[in-house]
């Protein structure tokens, strides 16, 4: 069996239980072994293992993100499950069939993984984003803005609560394909499992939402509209922060879009990158003056320098697939903010 030696001095040092123990403990002798890239992201493979008295192979090459046009099933634009810089990058990705491909099944797609050894309680990340909005609003519950909504999935969980909801994304691609969902409530989408070989799978909108209380559309979360937009009740940006170009254009409006006692529900990675955030945009992830900047720490001082108190912080496992055997594993940060009255 090949694993990986992932020091115990890592992984006591991470905010955060590592998957990797879960796969660890749960791997016969002679199957499916996982690997995983060390950092606040892993990128984790599901290895079939079929030698013995053999070392593992680099996990590098695995990494490596999809430059080819596979058989028409994918354009030549790197995976959204692909981390750092690469060329293809910035907002362009997400406007990409290859992406909304992949968040369709992000959002959609009931067996994500098809692996016991998979970290489960990274599932469901759009509803338990909503999950968490829905638990601190109490009973104000007109109205939701789902900022940078991508295809939907969290927008259509919270209008199970909220009398309206908003969907805004940047992208055209992800609002067409929210559209698309709201209107036929499934679709069929087609999921690379290795190389040239792609599933068709159908997706349909989860059980008990309300698609007619939605209305989605395209917009930038740092420039919102000035009239006719709001008040909300909850707020939602989840992974979000570390996407945008001017992450205080957004913060800064929202003591005028949110009502007394409503709620903000941040969700990030802090996964900063130039390519979408200009490194004096960025909330931490720096060095000044000989400290580390946290993000965390920043995004607490800003929010409550607008007038917002902390009422709840957790970790938010999420997965991105992208092929059968490969997914993104990320933990992003949760945190809860209630208006002042």
């Amino acid at each position: 069996m090949c694993t990986p030696a992932l020091h115990p001095a890592v992984l006591s040092k991470l905010p955060f239980p590592c998957p990797f123990v879960l796969l660890q403990k749960s791997i016969p002798s002679t199957k499916n072994a996982g690997f995983l890239l060390a950092g606040v992201a892993f990128g984790i493979g599901i290895s079939y293992v079929c030698c013995r008295k053999k070392s593992c192979s680099s996990a590098k090459a695995a990494d490596a993100p999809v430059e080819a046009d596979i058989v028409g099933k994918s354009t030549a634009v790197r995976s959204t499950a692909a981390s750092g810089a690469v060329k293809g990058g910035g907002a362009a990705v997400y406007e990409s069939s290859r992406a909304v491909q992949e968040y369709l099944c992000f959002h959609f797609l009931r067996d994500l993984i098809p692996f016991d050894c998979a970290p489960k309680n990274a599932l469901d990340f759009p509803k338990r984003c909503a999950d968490l909005c829905k638990k601190h609003s109490g009973k104000q519950t007109r109205m939701a803005l789902d900022l940078g909504c991508a295809v939907g999935a969290s927008a259509f969980e919270l209008s199970k609560h909220y009398n309206e909801v908003v969907g805004l994304d940047f992208s055209h691609a992800f609002i067409d394909a929210a559209k698309m969902m709201q209107k036929e409530k499934k679709t069929t989408i087609s999921i690379q499992q290795e190389g040239e070989i792609f599933a068709d799978k159908v997706v349909t909108l989860p059980s008990g939402v309300n698609p007619q209380r939605i209305t989605f559309t395209q917009g930038d979360a740092c420039n919102l509209p000035e009239k006719h937009f709001g008040p909300f009740d909850a707020i939602l940006g989840g992974n979000l922060l570390c996407r945008l170009p001017d992450p205080d254009a957004l913060l800064n409006r929202l003591p005028g879009l949110v009502n007394p006692n409503g709620v903000v529900v941040f969700v990030s990675p802090y996964s900063w990158l130039e390519e979408y955030t200009p490194k004096d945009k960025w909330f931490g992830g720096y060095v000044t003056a000989g400290k580390p900047v946290d993000s965390a720490t920043t995004l607490k001082s800003k929010m409550k320098a607008l007038g917002f108190n902390l009422v709840e912080e957790q970790q938010m496992p999420f997965l991105i697939r992208e092929h059968v055997r490969k997914y993104q594993w990320g933990c992003s940060h949760a945190t809860v903010w209630r208006r002042c009255a």
